[in-house]
């Protein structure tokens, strides 16, 4: 269980759990986001998978903007 590069699935998560991977204080994934990123990649993401520091820097750029 790996978690796949970020920019392979950040832009296909919905909105609801991109909001949560940026609102989060904590690396882990909630279990909704691991699903959704399943669905997304095939991938099974294990709870013990993190984000890195690079990767959440990524999800904040980018971030869809509230225009």
């Amino acid at each position: 269980m790996t978690l796949p590069p970020i920019d392979e699935w950040w832009s296909e998560l919905s909105p609801d759990a991109q909001q949560s991977v940026l609102d989060s204080d904590s690396p882990h994934l909630d279990e909704t986001v691991r699903e959704e990123i399943r669905q997304i990649t095939g991938a099974v993401v294990g709870m013990v998978e993190q984000l890195s520091a690079k990767d959440r820097g990524y999800a904040r750029a980018h971030a869809p903007s509230d225009d």
